[in-house]
C-alpha cells in the first residue's frame, strides 16, 4: 500500500481518514475509535491552518520551543495540542496544563516531575507511557517488564492520570514488520489493565506513523501520529 504524501493538504489528509476508516472496519471495530494526531513539527501557521480547514483536530508537537508560538497563535481554534516528543524534566513546568496529552513520559521520576509541576498549577495532567519495547540504546521508555512493578507508584500519583501507552517500533521499510510490536503494546496495556485505579486506565494506544498506521489501526491504536503522509517531507 502506498501511503506516501503527494496531494495537497486536504487531499492528504482525506487520504489519511479513508486508511484509517478502512483499517478500522477491517479490524472489527467501532468507527472513530481512533484519532489522528497531525504531527506539526516544522510545520508553518499556514499549512497548519489549511489542515485545521481540511479537519484536524489534535495537533502534536515535538519541540516545546517550536509549540509555544504555534498554540498562542491558534488559540481559539477548536483544536487540541499534544507533546509527542522527548519531554526533558527542566522542561515539564513549560508543558503542564498547556498540552492536553503528553505521549512521552518515559521515566517514573519524569512522571512524578509532571506530578509536581500539575499540583502547583492545581491541575490534573493527562499522561501516556513511553514503552521502549526492545529495550533500543537510542530509545528511551519503560522496559514492558519493569512496568508491573512500577504501576503502583505511577497509580500513587495523584495529579497524573496515566491514559495509556506509547511505543516506537524499530524502523523498517515493511510495514508489516511493524505489526508484532504493535501487538506487544496492545497485549502489554491487557496484561497491566488489571492495575487500572482512578488515575490508571491504559485505554489509549498511541502507536503508528506515516509509513505504518494502517497496521497500527488493526492491532488497536487509538491514536496514530502522522505527520509526512499529511505534509509532505520537511527539514528535521
Amino acid at each position: 500500500m502506498d501511503l506516501r504524501a503527494g496531494g495537497s493538504i486536504s487531499e492528504n489528509i482525506r487520504f489519511v481518514f479513508e486508511q484509517i476508516r478502512r483499517a478500522t472496519q477491517q479490524s472489527g471495530r467501532h468507527e472513530g475509535s481512533v484519532r489522528l494526531v497531525a504531527a506539526t513539527k516544522s510545520v508553518g501557521l499556514d499549512q497548519i491552518r489549511e489542515g485545521i480547514a481540511s479537519g484536524l483536530t489534535i495537533l502534536g508537537e515535538n519541540r516545546l520551543q517550536e509549540a509555544l508560538p504555534k498554540i498562542e497563535a491558534l488559540r481559539g481554534e477548536p483544536i487540541q495540542w499534544h507533546f509527542i516528543g522527548h519531554l526533558q524534566r527542566r522542561k515539564v513546568r513549560s508543558v503542564v496544563g498547556v498540552f492536553d496529552l503528553i505521549h512521552s513520559v518515559d521515566s517514573l521520576e519524569l512522571a512524578e516531575e509532571i506530578d509536581r509541576r500539575a499540583q502547583e498549577a492545581g491541575l490534573r495532567q493527562a499522561v501516556l507511557l513511553e514503552v521502549n519495547l526492545e529495550a533500543e540504546a537510542t530509545k528511551t521508555g519503560f522496559r514492558p517488564d519493569e512496568l508491573e512493578g512500577t504501576m503502583p507508584r505511577l497509580g500513587a500519583l495523584s495529579h497524573v492520570e496515566v491514559k495509556g501507552l506509547m511505543a516506537i517500533p524499530p524502523p523498517t521499510s515493511d510495514p508489516e514488520q511493524a505489526r508484532s510490536y504493535f501487538r506487544r503494546l496492545r497485549e502489554l496495556a491487557q496484561r497491566l489493565s488489571h492495575q487500572s485505579t482512578s488515575t490508571v486506565s491504559l485505554k489509549e494506544l498511541s502507536m503508528g506513523m506515516s509509513s505504518d498506521y494502517p497496521v497500527a489501526v488493526e492491532e488497536g491504536a487509538t491514536m496514530v501520529r502522522v505527520g509526512t503522509a499529511i505534509f509532505g517531507a520537511r527539514r528535521a
